[in-house]
């Protein structure tokens, strides 16, 4: 069955994780249904995670696309995903993550119960440790929502699984590529998908999270200082969308606190709402201050 026969392709960014790799694999392996496409970006790996993958392509238990590319970091590997995906949905599995056995089994069907002019589906994560959910439940009433308004109007809390309408991903620009860093935040995206168009929220788990020490989560302020050029170009647009005067005020802050370790202080004329930015230029020296003490601790 070739690509354009399956519904769903389940990408993966993957940089020097051949040790967590089998994790996913298997879980794959183990789908109820194997309708779909596992896509392995490498972003540049050095370690035997070429050799692992191309086994399993010999091994065809499941359908595997691999590429390969120069490190260009989370966003970088987001990019070449959507450009390879020629499937009508995607969804993306992290290489520290793994699925429910009947997660693909039951995303097709949710797809089949989705109205056609929606984005996509939201569904939910789980934490491995403890096996509960990533922060609360989408609320039940729902039957369509935008992302902004899932958590800034419905006080949705924690990491949320999407699954996309390639079609629709593929009309937006890709993440932008800054010379010396290796992270924009992903949600850059979502949040320009979310001013046109609506999720379906679904209450099932579609992804089993673990987040690792070396992974971005628990290094979020380093992060923060290493790529404050992507921190702050996603501030922009998180300022400009935001619903809430709170949403926007905060990451006017940060866009503040960006500027500063970017050293390029024209970031915050970038912005549709320059007096906000100002307003917030004491706080964001603060957070500045705040995020280095952190680091050096």
């Amino acid at each position: 069955m070739d690509q354009m026969q399956k519904k769903l392709t389940i990408f993966t960014p993957t940089y020097n994780r051949a040790y967590l790799l089998p994790q996913l694999y298997h879980s794959l392996v183990h789908q109820t249904c194997k309708e779909f496409i596992w896509l392995i970006i490498d972003d540049g790996s050095t370690d035997n995670t070429s050799d692992l993958i191309k086994s399993w392509i010999v091994d065809n238990k499941i359908e595997i696309c691999y590429v390969h590319q120069s490190n260009q970091g989370m966003h970088g590997a987001h990019n070449t995903a959507y450009q390879h995906c020629n499937t009508p949905f995607n969804t993306c599995i992290d290489s520290d993550d793994y699925m429910p056995t009947n997660a693909v089994e039951r995303i097709l069907f949710h797809l089949g119960q989705m109205p056609q002019y929606l984005a996509g589906l939201v569904g939910l994560d789980a934490d491995k440790a403890t096996g509960t959910i990533i922060g609360t439940e989408i609320p039940k009433e729902l039957h369509e929502v935008k992302l902004n308004e899932l958590y800034q109007l419905y006080g949705v809390k924690g990491d949320k699984k999407l699954v996309l309408n390639t079609s629709i991903v593929k009309q937006y620009p890709p993440y932008p590529l800054f010379q010396g860093e290796k992270f924009v935040p992903l949600d850059y995206l979502y949040l320009m998908i979310n001013q046109d168009y609506s999720f379906y929220p679904v209450n099932e788990i579609f992804c089993i999270v673990e987040y690792q020490q070396d992974g971005s989560t628990k290094n979020i302020y380093k992060q923060y200082k290493n790529n404050a050029n992507g921190f702050a170009f996603s501030r922009i647009s998180r300022i400009r969308y935001g619903i809430t005067f709170k949403e926007r005020f905060k990451n006017a802050i940060h866009l503040v606190s960006s500027a500063l370790f970017a050293r390029k202080i024209g970031w915050l004329f970038k912005s549709d709402k320059i007096l906000l930015v100002f307003l917030a230029i004491p706080f964001g020296l603060l957070l500045h201050l705040f995020i280095r003490y952190k680091i050096r601790q």
